[in-house]
């Protein structure tokens, strides 16, 4: 019904007042929808807003990660790490022990550490377990999917409990159900015929492999090594070196050693890094094919390198340089294809 009939059925005066009446919802409808159309437009103006301070916030942050220390805009990196230090430093009261400490370990790789007692190569491989907290910087680790990074320890020390058998040490922290993938795991390490048998009653090398087994039980992506053949025998190192590597190269996780010992360094990491009061004083690659061929010239020369730079006697490139040629002539052509490998300076990368 319009307002000129509800005006001629009910008067003048109540036709005025529903004439103002629908007059005044058609402005109320108007208004609501002018503010409707206000409130979208501030809410689009504040999205962009937002978008492009977190653009330059995102840009900032990227600037400021391209430069170094010296202010020197660095190379934008492409590797995939899963471990990433950036200005870490660690310190016991007064003591520091890591001071400004950068570290990249890309994904998959083998790093050897070395350096001597209280250098601290063991405190670095602790920050890096999650075992204790770093007094500054930023320790990152990252899996594949951005899930956390599954990590496992193997110290010297086996710390198996003496009073579980062998495949209960094993699954320890493990559900029952787990009995297969622990029995299978003593199989990769050579022990599945001692599963039943007491910690007491293996040897110092079979107990290291049970807290090899133990580690691996997990399918870490990370698996630290705090000098774990210290105290073995030469031969039983050298057994262990092939088993470790191999583990290393089927299930294909990022290895992290700490190490006194420069010849394990050079026969298992693909990265040999030098700690010197609580920084990196050498990061050596290691370009030899493996496995490795501890008898080869090559070899030689890298472990002297290595050892020497550790004892502050280090030749220059062209000292190795030579040692290299000179091992290269004495082996003959028919040891070609190990000597030499050290015949370019750009084969050894100096931080020092």
């Amino acid at each position: 019904m319009s307002a000129t009939t509800l005006s001629t059925t009910f008067g003048g005066i109540a036709g005025r007042d529903l004439e103002v009446e629908l007059a005044q919802a058609r402005v109320a409808d108007h208004n609501a929808d002018v503010a409707a159309d206000l409130d979208e437009r501030e809410r689009a103006r504040r999205q962009v807003r937002n978008e492009r301070r977190a653009a330059e916030q995102a840009g900032a942050v990227a600037r400021e990660d391209a430069r170094d220390a010296n202010g020197k805009t660095r190379t934008t990196r492409t590797a995939d790490y899963s471990v990433e230090l950036r200005g870490v430093g660690k310190q016991y009261g007064e003591r520091k022990v890591l001071t400004d400490f950068d570290l990249s370990i890309e994904r998959g790789s083998f790093v050897a550490i070395v350096g001597r007692s209280g250098c601290g190569k063991s405190t670095l491989l602790r920050l890096v377990a999650g075992l204790e907290k770093t007094s500054a910087g930023v320790l990152e680790k990252r899996a594949e999917d951005g899930r956390p990074l599954g990590t496992r320890i193997m110290f010297q020390d086996a710390r198996l409990l003496p009073w579980k058998s062998v495949l209960q040490n094993v699954m320890l922290g493990l559900p029952r159900g787990a009995r297969d993938d622990a029995r299978a795991v003593l199989a990769e390490v050579g022990l599945l015929e001692r599963a039943n048998d007491w910690p007491a009653q293996l040897s110092g090398g079979q107990r290291q492999r049970v807290a090899l087994a133990r580690a691996l039980v997990h399918r870490p992506q990370l698996l630290l090594l705090d000098e774990p053949l210290g105290a073995l025998d030469a031969l039983t190192r050298i057994e262990m070196h092939a088993l470790i590597e191999r583990l290393w190269r089927e299930h294909k996780f990022t290895a992290l050693l700490v190490t006194h010992d420069v010849h394990e360094a050079v026969a298992l990491g693909d990265r040999i890094l030098l700690i010197e009061e609580g920084r990196i004083a050498l990061d050596q690659p290691v370009p030899l094919e493996r496995p490795r061929a501890r008898a080869s010239a090559g070899f030689a020369a890298l472990e002297e390198h290595v050892l020497q730079r550790v004892l502050k006697n280090a030749p220059n490139d062209d000292a190795l340089r030579e040692e290299a040629h000179d091992s290269r002539d004495a082996c003959g052509a028919g040891n070609a294809g190990n000597a030499g490998r050290f015949t370019r300076p750009t084969d050894v990368r100096w931080a020092i």
